[in-house]
């Protein structure tokens, strides 16, 4: 019924827009059509996501506060809900200063350029089968590849700071990023080799609802959920998110890239903040729990924006949850957890669920012993996470505290 209505709409309008350009030469009014097609839905796209930050803001304060035996913003609106409003006029009206030594093309740059690698990446998230605003036969490649260029402002806005602080924060930033894509990708191939397509809507179509048939019919996080929790960490790495906020680390390096940042310029990069996080949320949604499918044939009825919306809430506060509990790594904990125990476990990964994909799908076994396949191969996976860890704790583990026997007033030992 909401896929109806949603094409209906959509035809509906491509008419009244031929209409009202009836005048221009036979041959522009389709491009036209279609370029203000395009124009409306990336409108759309930026005024939900833009109010979907807002109250991000507001929830994840909330969230936390709610941890830590706090009551959360509470004073501007019903429980607080004018504040992110308010926040907004804040910021917007702070004093813009740019300090005398920066680079000023580099340093502007840094933040106007951080916004769009964040927000380009929905143009390809599904929020129902229709609800999409470019359906590429490659869409989730599109969504990893455009993530992956936030690096660039970011170090362009550490750069041109000219501040000590500053640059050791984007120099984090990008190793930690280009670190940690590895394993958050890697961990991603098992799921593309199981659904054999890099297209959204084909992905999600591949989950199910369970009882309907297909390969393998299941959402990806019961028979990937080693690769999900890989994705999990991996993704709050990428965003920054503690405890992997390291490039931005206020106990040591005032506030990282962005400390000469001020006004609506700092504003930008909090901005790219929460729309990577809201992005990583649904694209996570997507890939592993059914996107707007729902989990069962009978629950049909409910819309597939309202399956899709509340998996990216959940997913979201999964990494407001993290914040909230988790301390902050060192940097050489950071780095060396991705390369020593993440990048292996996926690599296996990859490996276990080629395999058993490829047999089983050739086989067509039925979805019980495919489900009982992954159970194993997640368990091996679970016993090499455990080993990996215990050796590296054993390995790089901090040296035992010696104490020396005190001396004596001679000089001698007691």
């Amino acid at each position: 019924m909401t896929d109806a209505w949603v094409v209906l709409q959509a035809s509906g309008l491509r008419e009244s827009l031929a209409g009202l350009l009836s005048r221009l030469p036979e041959g522009a009014i389709a491009p036209t059509v279609e370029l203000l097609m395009a124009v409306l839905k990336a409108t759309a796209i930026v005024l939900v996501i833009q109010l979907g930050m807002l109250y991000s803001t507001w929830l994840e304060r909330k969230f936390i506060a709610r941890i830590q035996d706090r009551v959360g913003p509470n004073r501007i609106g019903l429980f607080g809900l004018g504040v992110p409003f308010a926040d907004m006029v804040k910021i917007l009206t702070k004093e813009d200063i740019t300090p005398t030594a920066a680079h000023r093309w580099v340093y502007n740059l840094g933040a106007v350029l951080v916004v769009p690698p964040a927000l380009l990446g929905f143009a390809v998230i599904a929020f129902d089968r229709h609800l999409i605003a470019a359906d590429l036969s490659v869409g989730i490649l599109f969504f990893f590849a455009v993530a992956s260029t936030s690096v660039i402002p970011i170090f362009m806005a550490g750069w041109g700071s000219r501040n000590k602080y500053a640059l050791i924060g984007a120099m984090r930033a990008v190793a930690q990023i280009v670190s940690y894509e590895i394993p958050q990708v890697l961990s991603l191939v098992g799921v593309l080799l199981l659904a054999g397509t890099l297209g959204v809507n084909e992905l999600i179509a591949s989950q199910g609802p369970l009882g309907d048939g297909g390969f393998p019919g299941v959402w990806f996080v019961f028979l990937q959920p080693i690769a999900f929790i890989i994705f999990l960490i991996a993704t709050s790495a990428e965003i920054e998110r503690t405890p992997f906020d390291i490039p931005d680390a206020e106990s040591e390096i005032i506030a990282g890239y962005h400390t000469e940042y001020s006004g609506i310029k700092f504003g930008m990069f909090y901005l790219a903040l929460y729309f990577a996080t809201i992005a990583a949320a649904a694209i996570g949604a997507i890939l592993f729990l059914g996107g707007w499918q729902p989990p069962f044939a009978f629950l049909a009825f409910v819309p597939g924006w309202a399956w899709m919306t509340g998996k990216t809430v959940l997913l979201v506060l999964v990494f407001m949850w993290l914040r909230g509990t988790l301390p902050r790594l060192r940097a050489d904990q950071l780095m060396a957890f991705a390369w020593k125990i993440l990048v292996p476990l996926t690599l296996v990964n990859l490996l276990l669920t080629g395999l058993i994909g490829k047999l089983l799908y050739a086989a067509e076994q039925p979805p019980l012993v495919v489900f009982a396949a992954f159970t194993v191969s997640n368990a091996v996976l679970l016993g090499l996470l455990l080993w990996l860890i215990a050796w590296w704790r054993e390995r790089d583990g901090a040296p035992a505290v010696r104490f020396d026997a005190p001396l004596a007033p001679s000089g001698r030992t007691a």
